[in-house]
């Protein structure tokens, strides 16, 4: 940017290295590769929304059950509204019994038609057992009807930023439009943790007993030492073994979506491995809290010498814990900064890069408000800079 006098052009600094900031943290650089037989994959940091591993993540794919979890999200969101309780219950209409019972050959919970059921028995029926009579149950109790549900459903994805998702059915029952891609999966899951902390308690539940007959919650996580809390297994013919995973692990939570996995053994070990390469690979690096001073910038012509630059938001990043050469973090500004500066105006860029990845670009803002120097302060301000160099 052009300088309001021709003196300062004779102290600007472009640049300013702050890369001995992060020098003791952290080096950064490409962690060891990772396959997986899964056709369809991602892995992500949910704090930082870093991608680790991808494969196939945004190819349109079957969700088979996975599509529960979008179920399970507009029950959850009427009980955080006020709109539904949990002791609520809804009828199980003859459809429901027949569509979705033991003869339709998919999961069920077994439940009665006639029967009334209390919605929290049909969240774990859902969840737990992946009843697609429950699913039925509940779209025709909050919607006309399982395919108005349906519909309802696909317009809540789009407001969370599936962009690839089709919902045609409450259940994932197998229909050639009932579309999604492993990354709306992924967002899907993080939408719900992030949002229903009150009810996300229910993935984590390994077993469900109703109408005398317990079943156990087919995620093969749950029963491992991976620290995981959710979320949604599936399977037909067309999408093969999926599963949609969370974990927690120090204070850290990542999100695992694969699908397209030929067997169950394969549902089972390739998240566990997926999981662990995640944690033992990445860590995430706080480099800055909301509203810290990163450095302070020279001021032209104002009546505070310097101006302090602070950053908006948090930042923390995701990145491979053994690696070289050095992460480097700098700050790009015009020095010195011409008064006047108004509190939070933008002037200066952070810029984060590290091998393998794009750079980040942070905004830093004034951390103050500095006021221009009159007439006379101007004058002595530039006989100073033309005589002895001093700017400001």
């Amino acid at each position: 940017m052009p300088a309001t006098h021709s003196d300062r052009q004779r102290y600007r600094n472009p640049l300013l290295n702050l890369t001995f900031l992060l020098s003791l943290l952290v080096a950064s650089g490409p962690a060891a590769a990772i396959e997986t037989l899964a056709k369809q994959a991602i892995l992500i940091e949910m704090t930082s929304g870093e991608v680790l591993f991808e494969k196939n993540a945004d190819a349109p794919m079957a969700p088979a059950s996975m599509s529960k979890m979008m179920t399970a999200y507009m029950i959850f969101e009427r009980l955080k509204n006020g709109g539904l309780s949990l002791d609520d219950t809804f009828p199980v209409s003859e459809d429901a019994w027949r569509r979705g019972g033991a003869k339709s050959g998919g999961s069920t919970m077994f439940l009665e038609p006639g029967k009334r059921v209390r919605v929290e028995d049909l969240i774990r029926g859902i969840i737990v057992q992946s009843g697609n009579d429950a699913c039925i149950v509940v779209a025709e109790g909050l919607a006309s009807s399982e395919k108005a549900f349906a519909e309802e459903m696909t317009k809540k994805a789009r407001e969370l930023g599936l962009t690839k998702t089709v919902f045609k059915n409450s259940s994932g029952w197998p229909d050639p439009e009932e579309l999604t891609t492993a990354r709306d999966l992924a967002l899907l899951a993080q939408r719900t943790i992030e949002k229903f902390g009150d009810y996300y308690h229910y993935y984590a539940e390994k077993e469900f007993t109703y109408n005398g007959i317990r079943q156990i919650n087919r995620n093969p996580l749950l029963y491992k030492d991976m620290a995981s809390d959710g979320l949604k297994t599936g399977h037909t013919e067309a999408s093969g073994y999926g599963l949609t995973a969370s974990a927690v692990r120090d204070g850290r939570r990542l999100i695992l979506v694969v699908n397209g996995l030929v067997s169950k053994k394969d549902r089972s070990r390739e998240p566990e491995r997926l999981m662990a390469w995640g944690f033992r690979e990445f860590n995430n690096y706080k480099l800055f809290s909301a509203g810290e001073e990163v450095t302070k910038a020279d001021v032209w012509l104002g009546e505070d010498k310097k101006v302090p630059l602070v950053i908006e938001k948090p930042l923390l990043i995701t990145l491979p814990r053994n690696a070289r050469p050095e992460m480097k973090v700098t700050v790009h500004f015009d020095n010195p900064v011409p008064a006047p500066i108004a509190n939070g105006a933008a002037v200066a860029k952070l810029v984060v890069t590290a091998p393998g990845r794009a750079a980040i670009e942070v905004p830093l803002k004034a951390g103050a408000e500095v006021k221009r120097l009159g007439l006379f302060g101007r004058l002595g301000a530039a006989f100073k800079a033309i005589i002895w160099g001093e700017a400001g």
